[in-house]
């Protein structure tokens, strides 16, 4: 029998840790709590659980603190909750690692499609399935098997959607998708975010793959349309 995947809801609210855990509940998940910081680092490495549901304002460590310690040892999804005056640090945490966020108040139905979403992109640990393509493309080298980027030879860790986002846009070299066609395929159909969160994800990858972030060579921007990933002749898709 398979176990239902475990969340890990993290807020200093017990009221709203006690109403989002019966939610969950009902949708079928296994749900773990924290109230601060420091519990939820000890709950994660406890429970080990597939995805984590991160309020930013915490007490004793902050939401983005928990997320930079979190994602420099796990590639978790992470889904930053952020009260509706406080976007600017869920944007911040999605520089650090997030996957995702979302507003405060929220429709429990939005944050289900969300957490489903999250989920169904993760990888999964217990597949042994076929590898598939390596992709070169000048200096950028990516292995969706091995879940591997390298840049000069180097490697260079991505959370999951960072990874994802660029694995498409290398698929997709010399072509132009749009930024609709970008939140589908990465976020899903269903999803009710803002272009924020791509805008962000791009911004972090151009820090890592760019010599000069500022002055995009790999990924740039089709004012008005979307982006494209720049192929030189000689790159190589096998």
């Amino acid at each position: 029998m398979v176990e239902p995947p475990t969340i890990l809801v993290v807020d200093d609210e017990q009221s709203y840790r006690d109403a989002l855990s019966v939610a969950l509940q009902r949708e079928g998940f296994t749900v773990e709590t924290a109230a601060d910081g420091p519990e939820a680092i000890a709950r994660f490495d406890a429970s080990r659980p597939a995805l984590i549901l991160l309020d930013v304002m915490l007490p004793h460590m902050s939401g983005v603190d928990v997320c930079r310690e979190l994602r420099s040892r796990s590639q978790v999804p992470i889904i930053m909750v952020t009260a509706r005056n406080a976007e600017i640090d869920a944007v911040v945490g999605l520089e650090v690692g997030a996957d995702d966020y979302v507003t405060k108040p929220f429709r429990l139905r939005e944050l289900v499609a969300r957490v489903r979403a999250a989920l169904r992109r993760a990888p999964n640990r217990d597949d042994a399935g076929p590898t598939i393509e390596i992709i070169e493309i000048g200096d950028v080298k990516l292995d969706a098997a091995r879940h591997e980027v390298s840049v000069h030879d180097h490697l260079v860790p991505l959370p999951l959607k960072e990874f994802e986002l660029l694995e498409l846009l290398l698929l997709n070299a010399g072509r132009v998708l749009t930024r609709d066609v970008l939140i589908d395929r990465i976020w899903g159909p269903n999803y009710y975010g803002d272009t924020k969160t791509l805008d962000v994800h791009i911004k972090r990858l151009r820090a890592k793959l760019e010599t000069d972030p500022a002055n995009p060579t790999h990924i740039v921007t089709v004012r008005g349309v979307g982006y494209r990933y720049e192929k030189a002749s000689g790159d190589a898709l096998r």
